[in-house]
Protein backbone atom coordinates (compact mmCIF):
# COMPACT_ATOMS: atom_id res chain seq x y z
CA UNK A 1 0.00 0.00 0.00
CA UNK A 2 1.44 3.65 -0.80
CA UNK A 3 2.08 6.27 1.22
CA UNK A 4 -0.26 8.38 -0.20
CA UNK A 5 -3.33 5.93 -0.09
CA UNK A 6 -2.64 5.74 3.64
CA UNK A 7 -2.51 9.05 4.07
CA UNK A 8 -5.71 9.27 2.05
CA UNK A 9 -7.15 6.45 4.29
CA UNK A 10 -6.51 8.03 7.32
CA UNK A 11 -8.04 11.58 5.85
CA UNK A 12 -11.42 9.80 5.31
CA UNK A 13 -10.83 7.80 8.93
CA UNK A 14 -10.85 10.95 10.33
CA UNK A 15 -14.32 11.41 8.63
CA UNK A 16 -15.84 8.64 10.39
CA UNK A 17 -15.62 6.45 7.08
CA UNK A 18 -15.42 2.44 8.62
CA UNK A 19 -14.51 1.10 5.12
CA UNK A 20 -11.59 3.24 5.07
CA UNK A 21 -10.46 1.66 8.41
CA UNK A 22 -11.16 -1.77 6.99
CA UNK A 23 -8.75 -1.22 3.85
CA UNK A 24 -6.55 0.68 6.11
CA UNK A 25 -6.41 -2.78 8.92
CA UNK A 26 -6.26 -5.12 5.19
CA UNK A 27 -3.76 -3.44 3.93
CA UNK A 28 -1.08 -2.83 6.81
CA UNK A 29 -1.73 -5.97 9.80
CA UNK A 30 0.90 -7.84 8.18
CA UNK A 31 4.24 -5.08 8.77
CA UNK A 32 2.46 -3.87 11.52
CA UNK A 33 2.34 -7.24 13.12
CA UNK A 34 5.85 -8.27 11.93
CA UNK A 35 6.82 -4.96 13.34
CA UNK A 36 5.18 -5.68 16.37
CA UNK A 37 6.32 -9.00 16.84
CA UNK A 38 10.45 -7.94 17.02
CA UNK A 39 9.10 -6.48 19.96
CA UNK A 40 6.88 -9.08 21.42
CA UNK A 41 8.27 -12.11 20.60
CA UNK A 42 4.95 -13.85 20.88
CA UNK A 43 2.56 -14.20 17.84
CA UNK A 44 -0.03 -13.44 20.37
CA UNK A 45 1.36 -10.99 22.15
CA UNK A 46 2.04 -9.42 19.11
CA UNK A 47 -1.92 -9.93 17.85
CA UNK A 48 -3.08 -8.09 21.20
CA UNK A 49 -0.60 -5.32 20.76
CA UNK A 50 -1.85 -5.14 16.91
CA UNK A 51 -5.78 -4.55 18.38
CA UNK A 52 -4.57 -1.88 20.53
CA UNK A 53 -2.52 -0.35 17.90
CA UNK A 54 -5.93 -0.09 15.67
CA UNK A 55 -8.05 1.12 18.41
CA UNK A 56 -5.23 4.05 19.24
CA UNK A 57 -5.85 4.75 15.38
CA UNK A 58 -8.89 5.16 15.32
CA UNK A 59 -9.16 7.08 18.83
CA UNK A 60 -6.37 9.20 18.01
CA UNK A 61 -7.10 9.80 14.37
CA UNK A 62 -7.05 13.64 15.06
CA UNK A 63 -3.70 14.05 15.85
CA UNK A 64 -2.76 12.55 12.29
CA UNK A 65 -1.37 15.32 10.14
CA UNK A 66 -3.01 15.39 6.70
CA UNK A 67 -0.24 14.95 3.86
CA UNK A 68 2.79 13.41 6.45
CA UNK A 69 3.53 9.75 6.45
CA UNK A 70 0.71 7.94 7.37
CA UNK A 71 2.98 4.71 7.66
CA UNK A 72 5.81 6.28 9.83
CA UNK A 73 2.91 7.36 12.14
CA UNK A 74 1.33 3.79 12.63
CA UNK A 75 4.43 2.48 13.24
CA UNK A 76 5.51 5.17 15.97
CA UNK A 77 2.00 3.93 17.58
CA UNK A 78 2.58 0.36 16.95
CA UNK A 79 6.44 1.09 18.82
CA UNK A 80 4.99 2.82 21.70
CA UNK A 81 1.97 0.35 22.21
CA UNK A 82 4.48 -2.34 22.33
CA UNK A 83 6.86 -0.66 24.67
CA UNK A 84 3.79 0.14 26.73
CA UNK A 85 3.02 -3.83 26.95
CA UNK A 86 6.89 -4.67 27.81
CA UNK A 87 6.57 -2.44 30.79
CA UNK A 88 3.03 -3.83 31.82
CA UNK A 89 4.21 -7.35 31.46
CA UNK A 90 7.74 -6.23 33.22
CA UNK A 91 9.35 -9.29 31.56
CA UNK A 92 13.09 -9.86 30.25
CA UNK A 93 13.59 -10.25 26.43
CA UNK A 94 14.73 -14.18 26.27
CA UNK A 95 14.51 -16.83 23.92
CA UNK A 96 10.76 -18.15 23.62
CA UNK A 97 9.98 -21.99 24.44
CA UNK A 98 6.94 -21.82 23.30
CA UNK A 99 8.75 -21.21 19.82
CA UNK A 100 10.40 -24.60 20.33
CA UNK A 101 6.97 -26.49 21.35
CA UNK A 102 4.61 -24.63 18.30
CA UNK A 103 8.13 -26.09 15.89
CA UNK A 104 7.96 -29.63 16.73
CA UNK A 105 4.05 -29.72 16.65
CA UNK A 106 4.40 -28.13 12.71
CA UNK A 107 4.96 -29.21 9.23
CA UNK A 108 8.71 -29.28 7.53
CA UNK A 109 7.80 -26.03 5.98
CA UNK A 110 7.33 -24.27 9.69
CA UNK A 111 9.73 -25.83 10.99
CA UNK A 112 12.39 -24.32 7.81
CA UNK A 113 10.59 -21.21 8.72
CA UNK A 114 11.23 -21.29 12.55
CA UNK A 115 14.47 -21.76 11.98
CA UNK A 116 14.95 -18.87 10.13
CA UNK A 117 13.47 -17.06 12.88
CA UNK A 118 16.11 -18.24 15.39
CA UNK A 119 18.76 -17.25 13.56
CA UNK A 120 17.83 -13.93 12.80
CA UNK A 121 17.29 -14.10 16.68
CA UNK A 122 20.34 -15.56 17.03
CA UNK A 123 22.41 -13.61 14.88
CA UNK A 124 21.01 -9.90 14.76
CA UNK A 125 20.94 -7.30 17.29
CA UNK A 126 17.17 -6.41 17.85
CA UNK A 127 17.75 -2.91 15.60
CA UNK A 128 18.73 -4.94 13.21
CA UNK A 129 15.76 -7.79 13.31
CA UNK A 130 13.70 -4.78 13.18
CA UNK A 131 14.64 -3.16 10.01
CA UNK A 132 14.80 -6.98 7.96
CA UNK A 133 11.04 -7.89 9.32
CA UNK A 134 10.52 -4.51 8.70
CA UNK A 135 11.44 -4.38 5.15
CA UNK A 136 11.04 -8.39 4.15
CA UNK A 137 8.31 -9.20 4.98
CA UNK A 138 6.27 -6.10 6.06
CA UNK A 139 7.68 -4.29 2.59
CA UNK A 140 8.16 -1.35 4.09
CA UNK A 141 10.96 1.10 2.42
CA UNK A 142 14.23 1.83 4.55
CA UNK A 143 13.35 5.78 4.12
CA UNK A 144 9.80 4.51 5.95
CA UNK A 145 11.66 1.82 8.53
CA UNK A 146 14.11 4.83 9.09
CA UNK A 147 11.24 7.58 9.91
CA UNK A 148 9.40 4.66 12.71
CA UNK A 149 12.76 4.02 14.36
CA UNK A 150 14.19 7.63 14.41
CA UNK A 151 17.20 6.50 12.87
CA UNK A 152 19.50 8.03 9.83
CA UNK A 153 18.48 6.32 6.28
CA UNK A 154 21.92 5.55 5.83
CA UNK A 155 22.42 3.73 8.86
CA UNK A 156 19.18 1.79 8.18
CA UNK A 157 20.71 1.01 4.44
CA UNK A 158 23.93 -0.22 5.70
CA UNK A 159 22.43 -2.19 8.96
CA UNK A 160 20.26 -4.04 6.32
CA UNK A 161 22.95 -4.97 4.01
CA UNK A 162 24.94 -5.95 6.62
CA UNK A 163 22.42 -7.67 8.29
CA UNK A 164 21.93 -9.68 5.49
CA UNK A 165 25.48 -10.69 5.03
CA UNK A 166 25.31 -12.08 8.90
CA UNK A 167 22.09 -14.36 8.35
CA UNK A 168 23.38 -15.52 5.31
CA UNK A 169 26.75 -16.78 7.07
CA UNK A 170 24.72 -17.91 9.97
CA UNK A 171 22.49 -20.11 7.72
CA UNK A 172 25.52 -21.63 5.84
CA UNK A 173 27.05 -22.66 9.14
CA UNK A 174 23.78 -24.35 10.39
CA UNK A 175 23.51 -26.26 7.25
CA UNK A 176 27.03 -27.18 7.16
Amino acid sequence: MTGSTIDSLLQRIALGDNDAFEQLYIGTKRGVFSFLYTYCRRPEDAEDCMQTVYLKIKTHIHTYKKGTNGRAWILQIAKYTAFDELKKQNRVDTVDDDILEISAVHTDHMNERMHITETLRRTLSEEEQRIVVLHVIGGYKHKEIAAALDLPLGTVTSKYKRSLQKLKYALKEDMS
